[in-house]
């Protein structure tokens, strides 16, 4: 496996704004030369997991331990370390949006697929990876990027999306907005996808109170209304930031979740089905 992090560098005087002081990296987890050449699939899948923790920090318990479990699953993955408060609307964006762009150029020097690059994320890293969704062909988004920058679909966990008040996370919407007032207008997500915007699985608590199920429903519906295919769960059980719902990831009793951890394995069927590793 090749673990290596990688400088996230956008054109931010593309995207109209400065760059910010907490700079973006990628770590690879890329499988092994030795392991594709002796296997029957030579190019893989990749998923890129976006953590979460409000644009404020980063979830540690969101990041590794996932994607060495989609490495487990037969992918490549990543994590994007997305730069967090003060950065501001479009920069995280614009950022994941140059991360999607570089693992599609290294696909052909480390065996990955570059027709199915996928990004996980989880809570705020969640609407991280929808607005890369609805947005990737917005001007300053995409100029940004440098390359390719639609993802293939997207894995959304808990994810914030709307803006409507007593529905959303506030300091989710507050650290994205910034100093800029006139950012408001993009952050909610639902109210711009179109049927461009890519294919995904959604999975949600019924008993979240820190980020309400019913972004999740709405954003559901806008695809269903723009034709967009996805696959939304959403569990009876559990609390949010589950990440796993599991041992593996939990720092308190309410972070396991038999039930919930349900979707990681889901997850991985939604992708087998859309990819070279169907089964």
């Amino acid at each position: 496996m090749l673990t290596k992090t990688f400088d996230i560098i956008p054109d931010y005087a593309a995207a109209g704004v400065a760059p910010p002081k907490d700079k973006a990296t990628l770590s690879s987890y890329i499988l092994s030369p030795e392991l594709l050449q002796k296997t029957r699939i030579k190019t893989r899948p990749a998923v890129i997991v976006c953590p979460g923790g409000g644009y404020g920090f980063r979830s540690a318990r969101e990041a590794e331990a996932v994607a060495l479990k989609y490495c487990a699953a037969g992918f490549h993955a990543f994590v994007l370390n997305y730069s967090v408060e003060p950065a501001e609307w479009p920069i995280p964006q614009c950022q994941l949006s140059k991360a999607v762009a570089l693992v599609r150029e290294m696909a052909e020097k480390h065996g990955i697929d570059k027709q199915n690059i996928y990004v996980c994320g989880f809570s705020a890293g969640g609407h991280l990876a929808a607005s890369l969704g609805v947005h990737y062909d917005k001007h300053r988004i995409a100029a940004a990027s440098g390359g390719e920058n639609r993802p293939d679909g997207l894995i959304l966990c808990y994810p914030v999306i709307i803006d409507e008040e007593g529905k959303t996370h506030a300091g989710t919407k507050e650290r994205f907005i910034g100093k800029n007032p006139g950012n408001e207008k993009y952050f909610g997500l639902d109210k711009f996808v179109t049927k461009n915007t890519p294919p995904c699985f959604i999975w949600h608590t019924f008993e979240d109170e820190s980020v309400p199920v019913y972004g999740s429903m709405r954003f559901a519906q806008a695809l269903l209304n723009h034709g967009v295919e996805y696959e939304l769960h959403i569990f009876p059980k559990g609390s949010h930031g589950l990440s796993l719902g599991s041992e593996l990831t939990a720092n308190e009793d309410k972070h396991i979740e038999p039930s919930a951890a349900a979707w990681f394995d889901l997850s991985l069927r939604w992708l087998y089905d859309k990819t070279n590793l169907g089964m």
